[in-house]
């Protein structure tokens, strides 16, 4: 069994969630293979370790103990910077503020990192969603989304949008 997903299990990270990061997995490596400079074995790291954090806390915390937990076990800070920085298309400075987070941009930076959280994004339990349902789904869960919203809507097209048919 993959180290990451030992790990997942070791930190007692609900059965539910390990899917998730699965799906999240392979989403991320189809996003990736339109990339010939993108490091796979970095997104796969990210990718499983995703949500790390919520084997302690479900809310908008997760992504920062996530970064801490996996830290501990020796990870560098590549890996960190996608788990803390996966929550929807990026969390900017001063939204961390108004969330009760730690003040600093949460927006993802590399190409790794933006793979990780857009894949995120494409994936509602295991089950690949469009980007339709991610809009109305923030439409529902965030406070004035638009530009949230409009993040997701740019990463989607660097991403994904050059490829589509």
């Amino acid at each position: 069994m993959e180290m990451e997903i030992e790990l997942l299990r070791k930190e007692n990270t609900p059965e539910n969630v390990i899917e998730h990061c699965q799906a999240v997995c392979r989403k991320a490596m189809e996003i990736a293979a339109n990339f010939e400079n993108a490091d796979t074995e970095l997104i796969r790291k990210g990718a499983l370790l995703h949500d790390i954090g919520r084997s302690k806390t479900h809310g908008i915390r997760h992504a920062i103990v996530g970064a801490e937990i996996a830290e501990k076990y020796g990870y560098g800070q590549d890996v960190l910077n996608i788990i803390e920085r996966h929550i929807g298309a990026g969390i900017t400075a001063e939204e961390a503020v108004k969330l009760g987070l730690p003040e600093k941009s949460y927006v993802p930076e590399t190409l790794e990192e933006k793979i990780v959280a857009h894949a995120d994004n494409l994936i509602s339990g295991s089950e690949e969603v469009d980007m339709d349902f991610v809009i109305e789904k923030w439409k529902l869960r965030i406070e004035d989304p638009d530009d949230n919203i409009e993040r997701f809507i740019k990463l989607h097209e660097e991403l994904i949008g050059a490829f589509e048919e």
